[in-house]
């Protein structure tokens, strides 16, 4: 019976010290998750000013012909641009955006079209590797803390496939967005070609009209990389405030069975050593009932 209680106190222990560490890993994700949304919210003004500014140069264009714009009739090649995360006690996180990104290798096979992975975060890097996936790219280290120059690196390695005599002919991005903290859901856009769709509906706001010089060619050479890297800006932010909301989520959820845990064994703690002290009572009321009757045989 000893031997059994001390088992449960190591184990009230181990899991109290796991208690501790999960519950510090939700508090650090929970502060951190409000600056990633801060982040994001501060770069929303800049994303939907250059789209209005590319929108508004297209449209005010009677002809749309630049490489960023025309996609080709069959496409060959396509760049698959991955969002995962650095590290995990994520939850789901990085499983969601590797399951939704190998949908998407199905479907642009099945179209005849070979996908290339870029990877961004260690996990996602780990994964592919392990598969003996060859990548167009990878990066990582800052996924949970993305920077603008981190996405006009990728950005600008993206282009350059996009632009190469024998690249790519699409570009695809499979991140993970997010609508709130209990609530991120995955996402795949595509972002090159860009879609030129002609409408007689009046736009929310008033485009902007501009006037070209030396002409409209050379304003979208200047404007598509700069809208690219607010894009994958964007979408990189977009997945650190979703990473941090996964991981507070499976964090409390761990501290919580954590929590139960300890009460079980708590429980299971006390009920032993109840018995513990039911069989000594027993053992030292029968020893007092043995001497009794070995005094009176005396007698």
């Amino acid at each position: 019976m000893g031997a059994q209680l001390r088992l449960l106190r190591r184990r009230i222990r181990s899991v109290r010290s796991t208690a501790k560490i999960t519950r510090a890993q939700e508090l650090i994700a929970s502060s951190r998750i409000v600056k990633a949304q801060q982040r994001m919210q501060a770069a929303m003004p800049y994303e939907r000013e250059i789209t209005r500014a590319v929108t508004g140069v297209v449209s005010n264009t009677a002809s749309v012909d630049h490489p960023l714009t025309v996609a080709k009739e069959q496409p060959a090649r396509a760049a698959v641009l991955i969002l995962s995360s650095d590290r995990g006690f994520a939850g789901g996180f990085n499983a969601n955006v590797l399951r939704e990104a190998e949908a998407l290798r199905g479907l642009l096979e099945s179209r005849g079209v070979t996908p290339t992975p870029y990877v961004v975060g260690r996990k996602g890097i780990a994964w592919h590797s392990f598969r003996g996936r060859e990548m167009g790219g990878q990066w990582a280290g800052f996924s949970d803390n993305p920077s603008y120059s981190h996405a006009k690196e990728i950005a600008e390695a993206l282009i350059q496939a996009f632009s190469a005599e024998d690249g790519v002919d699409e570009i695809h991005i499979v991140s993970t967005g997010f609508v709130s903290m209990l609530t991120q859901e995955v996402r795949v856009n595509r972002i090159l070609p860009l879609e030129v769709e002609e409408t007689t509906e009046a736009p929310d706001t008033p485009l902007p009209y501009f006037e070209f010089e030396p002409e409209a060619g050379a304003v979208l050479d200047s404007l598509l990389p700069r809208y690219v890297e607010s894009r994958i800006f964007s979408a990189l932010l977009q997945s650190a405030a979703s990473e941090h909301a996964a991981r507070r989520r499976a964090m409390k959820s761990a501290t919580d069975n954590a929590n139960e845990l300890i009460r079980v064994f708590t429980q299971q703690m006390n009920q032993a050593r109840q018995a513990e002290i039911t069989q000594e009572i027993s053992e030292i009321v029968g020893g007092a009932n043995a001497l009794a009757d070995a005094a009176a045989g005396k007698e």
